[in-house]
């Protein structure tokens, strides 16, 4: 039988007889390390410690006021402790405490329980187990900012994507998505796919220009939604659309009217869903290929705020854009007509949701651009800054 776990207060410095006494007293526990974190695990619980830093997407620490991360792979124990059984994505809930702490130059800073609500597990190389590649602990209360900025310290930006080329978003959209494109994504080392391949086809400017970003940028095709690769491109039933473009669950498509030797440089897009009535988007595809290009960088970025609500005011709507700048096109998507703004190494669109209701997602390429959205009067479903 375990003894009566005493409490430990949120922000204390603690030492590793407190830490195991959590989970049950040392004689009982066992100590992992891997991925820059250790977990110890007994009778009565679970302690995972991190180090303290801003250590980046893809390394194992606190990630915002609500979440600590891991990254393994983590050794079996682990991974049934706090993936369960189920090897999927999703909450795990065994009933037994996990206690998150920071090590700190004094000692380890105890920053109160949590909870695993996701899980990444893969298969073990040579073998039928799986093991734990990431896993997200969400902390039962969000850390003070002061909390956060001692175990966080907040980082100054690093050469964030400018804001070139939205001045060339009335005269010459064809710069402005090149210049948006290679500024937001880095160039990376990718063989010649059929993804990736330079299209041959005589397909219009626009898309060719992104199929050419897209051989050292394989994002620009989209990470939430996707621009079909020229391989896959394909004609619609009737024959008369070319679909270059579909949602991320297949709802709906993007098409082009199949007229392209008719010289049109710059074609309507349409957008297709099962109506069998398809909506002409606002912008041509010059201006479409910006949007979309706009909104995939948002959806993929690794540093996002996105308000709780789904009801946002036309106030609160103007508090979150009035440090950013207007991008000068017209509605996107016409299924919840769909605006962007911008301020360096940084998006966020709103959406109309009817009822002068409004939606909002920001992205950001460092944690430090998303400050400017800091002092809005909304409730944070999640904020990386």
């Amino acid at each position: 039988m375990v003894d009566q776990i005493p409490a430990v207060p949120v922000g204390v410095l603690t030492d590793p007889a407190q830490a195991f006494a959590l989970v049950g007293g040392a004689d009982d526990a066992e100590r992992f390390t891997f991925g820059g974190a250790t977990v110890v695990i007994g009778p009565a619980g679970t302690v995972i410690v991190t180090g303290a830093g801003d250590r980046g997407p893809n390394r194992s620490g606190v990630w915002n006021a609500d979440e600590v991360r891991l990254f393994g792979p983590a050794p079996a124990p682990v991974t049934e402790r706090l993936a369960g059984r189920t090897w999927k994505w999703g909450a795990v809930d065994e009933g037994l405490p996990v206690h998150l702490m920071v090590r700190v130059e004094d000692g380890l800073l105890y920053l109160g329980a949590g909870r695993t609500v996701q899980v990444g597990t893969a298969r073990r190389p040579g073998c039928t187990e799986y093991e734990l590649t990431r896993c997200v602990v969400r902390l039962e209360v969000p850390l003070s900012r002061n909390l956060l900025d001692r175990v966080r310290p907040p980082l100054p930006a690093v050469n964030l994507p400018g804001l070139d080329w939205l001045r060339h978003v009335i005269g010459d959209r064809a710069v402005a998505l090149e210049q948006f494109v290679t500024g937001w994504y880095p160039v990376t080392d990718t063989a010649d796919t059929p993804s990736t391949r330079l299209p041959s086809a005589p397909i219009p400017d626009g898309l060719r220009q992104l199929y050419r970003l897209a051989v050292q940028r394989p994002a620009a095709l989209g990470v939430q939604n996707r621009i079909y690769p020229e391989s896959a491109l394909r004609t619609d039933d009737r024959g008369e659309m070319m679909v270059f473009g579909v949602e991320n669950q297949g709802g709906f498509v993007w098409s082009l009217l199949w007229t392209l030797g008719g010289g049109e440089t710059d074609p309507t897009v349409w957008f297709c869903d099962d109506s069998e009535r398809p909506i002409a988007e606002q912008e041509p595809l010059s201006g479409f290929l910006l949007q979309f290009s706009l909104f995939e960088a948002a959806m993929g970025a690794d540093y996002l705020a996105l308000p709780r609500s789904l009801e946002l005011t036309a106030q609160q709507v103007d508090q979150l854009t009035k440090r950013l700048d207007p991008v000068p096109l017209r509605p996107f998507w016409p299924w919840g007509p769909t605006r962007f703004y911008v301020a360096p190494g940084l998006v966020m669109h709103v959406c109309e949701a009817g009822d002068n209701k409004f939606e909002a997602w920001a992205g950001a390429t460092h944690r430090s651009a998303l400050a400017l959205l800091a002092d809005a009067t909304v409730e944070w479903s999640r904020f990386d800054g």
